[in-house]
């Protein structure tokens, strides 16, 4: 019963549009979300590419994009809509936030928003959640990879957020 349940799982997010949340599967397969919670991890183990994304599961067999780039970034937390409004926007995928904390190293938070309504979700879960963000641990400084179908869109993303003041980047040299 468990592996037809996992078959069924696997085939229904390979169908789905957008990242489908484990309380849904739950409901939609009449188990608890920890039962999916653990049929995603025997998934997952097996080779499945499915992703944990904070808006749900998403089966990702490929990334679509052929660039990619990581963008290093400072701001307040109520500027954290602005930030990434300013990369979706400009026609990027952020793939993740990353910050390097003292004792673990690199901590890693997969987002996977590519739209405003993404971001809109992810803020409400945030302000839902009470949690803190990973910048939080470091002053505000994190590492964002995003990707795109073009280095046009990259640049893009770039210069929106030098001009919104968020990139952090070494200062140009003045010129002579």
């Amino acid at each position: 019963m468990g592996m037809e349940r996992r078959e069924a799982l696997l085939g229904h997010l390979r169908r789905a549009a957008h990242p489908v949340t484990g309380t849904e599967l739950a409901s939609i397969f009449g188990v608890s979300r920890q039962v999916i919670v653990q049929d995603i991890a025997i998934l997952r183990a097996a080779g499945a590419p499915i992703v944990a994304t904070p808006q749900g599961y998403l089966f990702s067999p490929h990334v679509t994009t052929t660039h990619r780039a990581v963008l290093a970034s400072k701001h307040t937390r109520d500027q954290t809509r602005d930030e990434l409004y300013c990369l979706v926007d400009a026609g990027v995928r952020v793939v993740d936030v990353v910050v390097e904390h003292p004792l673990y190293g690199e901590l890693r938070g997969l987002l996977m928003l590519s739209s405003r309504s993404d971001v809109d979700r992810f803020m409400a879960q945030l302000d839902a959640s009470g949690a803190e963000l990973l910048s939080s641990l470091t002053g505000g400084v994190h590492l964002h990879t995003i990707e795109a179908p073009s280095r046009d869109a990259l640049e893009n993303a770039r210069t929106a957020m030098r001009q919104h003041g968020y990139l952090l980047e070494e200062p140009s040299a003045p010129s002579r």
